[in-house]
């Protein structure tokens, strides 16, 4: 069995207060993952990221200059969620709704002449299945449309900047029905799972090459 030494670096971000959210779940969350770490050997950077459209524009590739993280797990809220959801994809068209500083992209678009449509390299069906087994108490499920808001802006930019890889989940709001310590339980379980999904991936690419060689 050959082995690839995997980039133990991790980049997660939630969003800033934003409309109704007061106080925003996806923030929590990440703090309450913060506490609980993901193991030994795992560097954890987390951010909250800006309610902004250019403000995410700028910050989202400064998080992978500076870190060169091997994921970036983006978190956000979702009012009508009521399950845990991982977004397979971000789409680059459709943003009209203003942002914290009553902004919105001319071109109501992330990346001109972008493709329309980008999926994170995470299979997240396998995510979802692998994490429900678990018996964690959180259901989970996933999502092919992050909103064309806040997230799937950030979402996509991300996932533009990294050729995919990166992942989005959405969380509902606090005590609709989980607490931050449960969301922030159900986040360590799937990036753990994701981590685990993409070590296999690496190991298997890196097996078939020492085989050609």
């Amino acid at each position: 069995m050959c082995r690839l030494p995997g980039n133990s670096n991790l980049t997660i971000a939630g969003f800033e207060p934003f409309g109704e959210h007061t106080v925003n779940a996806s923030w929590v969350a990440v703090q309450e993952l913060k506490k609980l770490g993901l193991g030994g050997g795992v560097d954890l950077h987390v951010y909250e990221v800006p309610v902004e459209y250019q403000k995410v524009q700028s910050l989202v590739p400064s998080l992978w200059k500076q870190y060169h993280p091997l994921l970036v797990v983006h978190v956000g809220v979702s009012g009508m969620a009521t399950t845990v959801t991982l977004e397979k994809c971000g789409r680059n068209h459709g943003y009209k709704g203003l942002d914290n500083s009553s902004f919105c992209p001319d071109s109501q678009c992330c990346i001109v002449g972008g493709p329309d449509c980008i999926n994170s390299v995470v299979d997240m069906e396998s995510v979802c299945k692998r994490v429900t087994a678990s018996g964690l108490g959180v259901t989970v499920s996933v999502s092919k449309d992050a909103g064309r808001y806040l997230c799937d802006f950030t979402y996509y930019t991300s996932l533009y900047l990294s050729h995919g890889r990166s992942a989005f989940v959405h969380v509902p709001p606090l005590g609709k029905p989980y607490s931050g310590e449960d969301l922030g339980r159900a986040l360590q379980a799937i990036i753990q799972e994701m981590l685990e999904l993409l070590d296999q991936a690496e190991e298997k690419i890196h097996c078939q090459q020492q085989h050609f060689h």
